[in-house]
């Protein structure tokens, strides 16, 4: 649902076209991929109450609201630079509703003996529904957001067995002119099955997959940027103790973007190949550990063209699991579910494809802790810095080819770097089995000193003088918080 801008509300609407197309597409390559979903979405198995049992099925509606405060809905900077057209942050009051349900076979918790049999089933959507109070342009962004999921596992546990599953999930990502007719509302479609065989004993496993990715863009600006990626896998794991395993992961993706040539900014499609070994495992009772290593690639196409610069490195992950409360349960460490108090913290090293220079590389280090007691009460609190580089961008110019993208001085951008960093605070007391109260704080900022020039690569007009070109300014910081109630069965 949209709703178009009051005539002459934004002054940047007023822009000619070539900046404010480019100045649009921007606000989307460096917007956070996973937008502020309530916590207890994030893990069914905090999510569901009692649940309603029918035969051997069992169910679990829930509905939440929350108010609260967001900071910079739009992602702007805070820069006064009279040249930086993405600045003037606005901030405003937010409501959210969001009913939810779950559907699934009984859990082994359930099932007589503990046993849940060999097939299962689960299948769940919620939605969530936006109001804010503010400033007209933020009221403008009233909007729906959903997710939905279904999948079903047959041969559990047994020599051979398989599974399929498929996920939907609409995201709402405002541009920064704050028209939601220009916004990059998306609809991210999954879908995929697995073979798993588990010969002898059971103390290896091997797992190949397939899985269909779309990321679909509902405006007419955002549609050059939908993507189509198919996904071959396979995972080996040899569980030689109780509770650690030697593993093997290898992925290769088929990324298509097949509107690439409306884009502003120039987009490749690529084979990207990834794959690592690694343990996982405990060392003490308390203490769990994984460790990974492994090479990653971006096989773009066209790879002898200067815009096509590869990511062609190591990947990396290590990770320490304190359990606070008790032991390490029946999960692999860095699995642990909402059900344990843990202590998490580590580094990983990987690449991510991207809508600004093709890919770009990650560093992140991150901490989390969880704590659940009494079967009332959760704390989380997780942070994180990521440092993120990027290869030089490239407009695409249509027939004219390409043209690097400019930065403040009028040169060519060449590589740069961003840092990211953010932490979160979920809180949540369940007074009833029933009734629960919780409150959200979450903390993001991207620090860039890269300002990129817009306009859609062409030069400026013969003796224009340099402050006269627009620039887009990569940081921004943002702060929401908020406190709600839900009732869950």
């Amino acid at each position: 649902m949209t709703n178009r801008i009051a005539s002459g509300m934004n002054p940047f609407l007023r822009i000619a076209r070539p900046f404010a197309a480019a100045a649009i597409a921007s606000s989307l390559f460096f917007a956070p991929k996973s937008a502020s979903a309530q916590q207890w979405l994030k893990d069914r198995r905090y999510q569901e109450g009692e649940g309603i049992r029918t035969g051997d099925v069992e169910f679990h509606p829930g509905i939440g609201g929350e108010v609260g405060y967001d900071s910079n809905w739009f992602l702007r900077s805070s820069s006064t630079n009279p040249r930086i057209i993405n600045g003037n942050p606005v901030e405003g009051g937010v409501i959210r509703i969001t009913p939810s349900i779950t559907v699934q076979t009984l859990g082994a918790q359930r099932t007589e003996g503990g046993n849940s049999g060999a097939f299962a089933f689960s299948a769940g959507a919620s939605a969530t529904y936006r109001e804010f109070i503010g400033p007209q342009e933020l009221r403008d962004q009233r909007n729906v957001s959903g997710n939905a999921f279904v999948r079903a596992d047959f041969n559990r546990g047994r020599p051979v067995g398989f599974d399929v599953f498929a996920t939907y999930s609409r995201l709402i990502q405002p541009a920064v002119v704050a028209d939601p007719n220009l916004s990059f509302n998306r609809s991210d479609v999954t879908a995929g099955a697995d073979i798993i065989a588990i010969p002898g004993g059971g103390t290896l496993d091997i797992k190949g997959g397939y899985q269909f990715y779309g990321a679909l863009f509902e405006e007419s600006n955002g549609t050059p940027f939908t993507n189509l990626t198919h996904e071959v896998s396979i995972r080996n794991r040899w569980r030689f103790r109780p509770r650690t395993a030697l593993f093997h992961d290898t992925s290769l993706r088929f990324i298509n973007y097949p509107n690439a040539a409306r884009a502003v900014n120039y987009l490749n499609d690529s084979t990207p190949l990834r794959t690592r070994f690694g343990v996982t495992g405990l060392l003490t009772d308390r203490f769990g550990v994984l460790l990974a290593a492994g090479y990653g690639a971006t096989f773009f196409k066209n790879g002898a063209a200067a815009s096509s610069r590869q990511y062609d490195s190591i990947n990396a992950q290590a990770e320490g699991t304190f359990y606070l409360s008790q032991g390490g349960g029946v999960d692999e460490p860095g699995k642990a579910t909402l059900l344990l108090s843990t202590l998490s913290f580590g580094y990983v090293r990987d690449f991510q494809n991207s809508l600004l220079a093709n890919y770009f590389e990650s560093n992140k280090g991150y901490a989390k802790m969880v704590y659940f007691f009494s079967g009332r009460a959760l704390f989380q609190l997780d942070g994180y810095v990521e440092a993120l580089s990027y290869p030089q961008p490239f407009f695409n110019n249509g027939g004219a080819g390409i043209a690097p993208v400019r930065g403040a001085n009028g040169a060519p951008t060449g590589d740069f770097s961003n840092y990211r960093v953010g932490g979160t605070f979920f809180g949540e007391y369940r007074f009833t089995n029933v009734f629960a109260l919780n409150a959200t704080v979450d903390y993001q900022q991207m620090i860039s000193d890269t300002q990129l020039e817009v306009g859609g690569g062409a030069p400026a007009a013969a003796g224009a003088p340099a402050a006269a070109t627009q620039l887009y300014d990569l940081s921004w910081r943002r702060v929401q918080a908020l406190v709600g109630a839900r009732l869950l069965w």
